[in-house]
């Protein structure tokens, strides 16, 4: 810290309990001066030599006859006049960043001006304040929390605004130029907690980062930082990303439990005026703060239960960045007096913008969008970044569905928001609706059918299609498609090239056209989604497929030994395809045998069902005609 002594005679300054000082010479007091409730006996001579106020009060007192003068309102209280008048007697003091800026205010408040007396106390104030306490960064920032106190004296002598001035310099100028200490427990760096494994032994010069600033002006108070972060913002200097890095680790500090999403006590109408500050003082650049640190703002606010603008921008914000967060973030919770444990509809928001943002990215003029990528890149329009939301999604479904109260139509609507995004897999979309149906068995028919709609088939891993076919939870039609495209890839791998040709039956239960999606299928009966396969229909289901697929590699296998030319190939081919048709029409003929055991089919069943189907085409096979008969 630095500091700097005026004055070479002794302090001969004495105290006589907490309300008198005087001084302790030869010669007797001839001025009593009242500073709020302390008494100074001093001298007039060297006070009136220094302080063109002084004359003027004393002058006063003596046309009324009285020694006493009352200096009520001087700033920096009894200690700053006791610096000033010591000064005037030539005695030493000392000065530094916590005294100078009370003693600066003092002596102008007593008119210790060059017109009174060369080289008098404001003088030798500035020149310590511009050679010395500015150009340091750490004294900077202590000068400027002693101002606050000394409105608005400070403010008026424009030695805030110096403060303001000097900190923020210092915090846009190129890292590679710091020189002076600074505090940095956030991220240590490699070389400073010796684990960089580059190191030689030979001691590098060290690597300033670009927010070395940061924690040190986390000990200013809330409307000095608000001050500090805009002339930081103004100088346009510093990224938008480091200012980030600056607010988080404001919030850190002052909202207690805020990196766990929890406030932890303290005043709300503080910890509101906070969260409200950092939110205004967040970079105009909307990518430029990470997601992660925006939704912890947006938490917090949710907790502190903030006004709806300051939510709305955070919500704005986050939806442009929704790719980089994870489940984790957006499990938000609920509002005091909801039954649901999480916040769904903030996130369905957050989803919402984040496709509206989607949106507006493609349909952006060229020219525009040639400017958009060269001021930000990230702005334009990503095909990866749906993918990611997409799973970031069904991730969030899968943790959401384990709430008992979650209703339905929640669920449904936040999947259907991504439905038209690009998925490589619908994994975790199925875990997603079987963990619903886990959670709530007591939905109706039409409902397990709606959600089940989300889902595609066709894009189930080889795993997720086992366990599709194990779960007695989905319902029976659900089970079938999954057989049907187990089936379709099973015929691809033995060689085939083009959709099994499956009986009447099969084709009923599985989407029209044989890529389809159980999302397209909007026309089809409530019968055909309402039977929920049994333990020992799926079991016989899954065997029937094992064998199918055995079938159809042996029949690969033959196909890769035999000598016969691409004449045999082409008959084994079509051996594999009819023992696969045969097949289709044996798992088709146990599900449906199965329903008539349960009593599951109805009047609607015989007039609309796929049964009718199957006894057309299996006329010629009187015993299966039997087994599928219509009264």
């Amino acid at each position: 810290m630095k500091f700097m002594k005026l004055g070479s005679k002794p302090d001969t300054f004495q105290t006589d309990g907490d309300n008198v000082r005087y001084v302790a010479t030869e010669l007797a007091t001839d001025i009593v001066i009242n500073v709020g409730d302390v008494k100074f006996y001093l001298h007039k001579f060297p006070l009136l030599s220094k302080s063109a106020r002084l004359q003027k009060l004393v002058t006063d007192t003596n046309e009324e006859n009285n020694d006493e003068v009352h200096i009520h309102d001087i700033p920096g209280g009894p200690i700053a006049f006791e610096i000033c008048a010591k000064f005037c007697y030539g005695m030493t003091v000392t000065l530094n960043a916590y005294n100078v800026i009370a003693t600066r205010c003092a002596a102008e408040y007593l008119e210790m001006y060059e017109t009174v007396e060369k080289g008098n106390l404001i003088y030798k104030i500035e020149v310590f304040l511009n050679s010395s306490i500015f150009r340091s960064w750490k004294d900077s920032i202590i000068v400027l929390q002693t101002t606050k106190s000394l409105l608005p004296w400070s403010e008026e002598l424009k030695v805030m605004s110096h403060c303001l001035d000097s900190i923020a310099t210092k915090a846009s100028m190129d890292p590679s130029k710091v020189e002076w200490s600074y505090t940095y427990n956030r991220k240590k760096l490699p070389s400073e907690n010796g684990n960089d494994p580059h190191w030689n032994g030979v001691r590098k010069q060290q690597i300033v980062p670009k927010d070395w600033w940061v924690e040190d002006l986390c000990d200013l108070q809330l409307d000095l930082y608000k001050r500090v972060i805009s002339t930081i913002t103004t100088n346009g200097n510093v990224s938008g990303a480091v200012i980030g890095e600056a607010l988080n680790a404001y919030a850190s500090r002052r909202l207690p439990g805020f990196n766990n999403s929890v406030i932890q006590g303290g005043d709300i109408i503080k910890n509101r005026l906070v969260l409200k500050t950092i939110v205004n003082l967040l970079p105009a650049d909307m990518v430029s703060v990470s997601c992660s640190f925006l939704l912890k703002l947006l938490k917090a606010a949710s907790l502190l239960e903030c006004e709806v603008s300051e939510r709305s921008d955070l919500i704005k914000r986050i939806g442009q960045c929704l790719e980089e967060a994870t489940v984790a973030d957006l499990l938000i919770c609920a509002p005091v007096g909801e039954t649901t444990m999480f916040d769904v509809d903030t996130v369905q928001r957050l989803v919402e913008e984040f496709v509206a943002h989607e949106q507006q990215s493609q349909i952006e003029p060229l020219l525009e969008d040639e400017l958009l990528e060269i001021r930000s890149p990230q702005m334009a329009s990503n095909p990866s970044n749906k993918i990611k939301v997409a799973k970031l999604v069904d991730g969030y479904l899968a943790e959401i569905a384990r709430d008992p109260n979650l209703p339905l139509s929640n669920f449904v609507s936040l999947a259907e928001l991504v439905s038209s995004f690009p998925r490589p897999s619908h994994d975790g979309l199925y875990r997603a609706i079987d963990m619903y149906l886990k959670e709530h068995p007591g939905i109706s028919k039409s409902e397990r059918k709606r959600i089940c709609r989300l889902m595609d088939c066709r894009k189930l891993s080889a795993d997720a299609c086992m366990h599709a076919v194990q779960n007695e939870r989905l319902p029976l039609r659900v089970v079938v498609q999954v057989l049907f495209f187990e089936q379709l890839r099973a015929t691809t791998a033995s060689g085939g090239n083009s959709t099994p040709d499956l009986p009447g039956s099969i084709r009923a239960l599985h989407p029209v056209g044989s890529h389809g999606s159980s999302r397209s299928t909007t026309t089809n009966t409530e019968e055909e989604w309402d039977a929920v396969a049994t333990a020992e229909d799926i079991k016989a289901l899954k065997g029937e497929l094992a064998a199918l697929k055995l079938t159809g590699g042996g029949s690969q296998g033959s196909d890769r030994n035999s000598n016969d030319g691409v004449k045999g190939n082409t008959e084994k081919l079509a051996a594999n395809k009819m023992r696969g048709f045969l097949m289709s029409k044996k798992i088709f003929s146990k599900i449906w045998s199965s329903r008539e055991k349960n009593g599951e089919i109805t009047s609607s069943d015989t007039s609309e069902s796929p049964a009718s189907t199957v006894v057309e085409e299996t006329k010629s096979t009187p015993s299966r005609s039997r087994r599928h008969s219509v009264s």
